[in-house]
């Protein structure tokens, strides 16, 4: 058996969890070891915000992450903000800008955080291996023994850091759940979150308007949010939708308001003031007229509205405010920007991510089950979680 190199810990993935939570814990003075198998460092971020990177939210609070268990994120992510990582981006001189919503972004690009990251990482002279396929992982002796290509690595202590399996095309594999069983760790159902939904039977007709965008507000098991939704050749996107896409299920219906903030009896009141109008006028002032011709359609409401009933523009209106989509599921991981579940919380201690009955073991970043809002959530949580297991490696 091949000599093994000897470390404090192993970090199985090079993504933005890894590599935060190697650069904490190098700087401590632990010799860290981190294996990808891919050929390059932080895909997912390289990718990220158009190549910009969508790196933090100033407005990360743990209500805006889904779990089975809420509160597990509180404690990561108020130990380590969103201000924390900013110091740090501005500290390596990484010019940034505020978009919508608390969004932070590189002024330049995306690259500049994995440099950032890897900077941190030679600053704790961690050793980075790249295109290392994993062959088997072992524990005995409160050790974990790695073999990748060849070589054998050994330390007391083990981080499972390789993410979800959203994105395949970057390396995304279910490897962080295979392993996580292996020791005996539960697993909350994976399943793709940030994810466009896909429209069959009746509502397939809305497809015709692929391209077509506007602001609506979705909602969909407790949950709205007021963005843009685009429709697709395959059904429904855009950030109002991926947001709801996280909380829904097969068989739910997705509530969509294509004119928030008017009240359900706005059309009652515009045939006071404007009877020779039409419902697709209206709507064309605004909406893309495409999608307005396309609702007045499947409302019925073709006549003047000086002529049509109160009772039935008040029922459009309702529909218009409260309009169900019932979607014939998602398009998967493949296109899926994060995953909902992973490794189950109950198992880990949220100060220190490590697993409770297999001392030594951690698992951080998308791996486990907490996942984000669209908007840098995701990314605060792989940086918040890596920095409080680097503490305690």
């Amino acid at each position: 058996m091949a000599q093994a190199e000897q470390f404090d810990a192993i970090i199985l993935g090079a993504g933005g969890a890894g590599l935060m939570c190697a650069g904490v814990a190098g700087q401590r003075g632990r010799r860290v070891l981190v294996l990808d198998h891919n050929d390059e460092p932080g895909r997912k971020i390289l990718i990220s915000g158009g190549g910009r990177c969508n790196f933090t939210n100033l407005g990360t609070a743990p209500d805006r992450y889904l779990s089975a268990n809420p509160h597990f994120a509180v404690s990561a992510l108020s130990r380590y903000t969103a201000h924390d990582f900013l110091a740090l981006v501005e500290a390596h001189g990484i010019a940034w800008h505020e978009k919508t919503l608390g969004q932070l972004f590189c002024d330049g690009s995306a690259r500049q955080i994995v440099a950032m990251l890897l900077d941190e990482c030679a600053k704790g002279e961690v050793t980075l291996r790249l295109s290392a396929a994993i062959g088997s992982v072992n524990h005995g002796d409160g050790r974990f023994r790695v073999a990748a290509d060849g070589s054998v690595a050994e330390a007391p202590r083990l981080v499972i850091a390789t993410g979800g399996p959203s994105i395949p095309k970057l390396g995304a594999t279910g490897f962080a759940y295979e392993l996580a069983k292996r020791f005996g760790l539960k697993l909350v159902e994976p399943r793709p979150a940030l994810v466009p939904l896909t429209l069959g039977g009746d509502e397939a007709l809305f497809r015709s308007l692929s391209g077509v965008a506007a602001p609506v507000e979705a909602r969909c098991d407790d949950a709205s949010f007021r963005e843009a939704a685009l429709f697709t050749h395959r059904g429904l996107s855009g950030p109002a939708i991926l947001q709801v896409s996280s909380y829904w299920r097969h068989g739910q219906a997705v509530a969509v308001d294509f004119l928030p903030g008017l009240g359900p009896d706005w059309l009652v009141g515009a045939k006071r003031e404007r009877p020779r109008a039409r419902l697709r006028t209206l709507l064309g002032e605004r909406l893309p007229e495409r999608l307005s011709e396309t609702l007045a359609e499947r409302l019925g409401v073709a006549a003047e509205l000086g002529n049509t009933p109160d009772k039935a523009l008040a029922e459009a209106g309702r529909r218009l405010a409260d309009w169900r989509f019932r979607p014939s599921g998602t398009e998967g991981f493949a296109k899926a920007e994060v995953t909902v579940g992973g490794i189950a919380t109950d198992g880990l201690s949220s100060k220190t991510m490590e697993a409770r009955r297999v001392p030594g073991l951690y698992a951080i970043g998308e791996a486990v089950d907490v996942t984000g809002w669209l908007g840098g959530y995701n990314f605060q949580w792989a940086w918040a979680s890596g920095w409080a297991a680097g503490q305690a490696l």
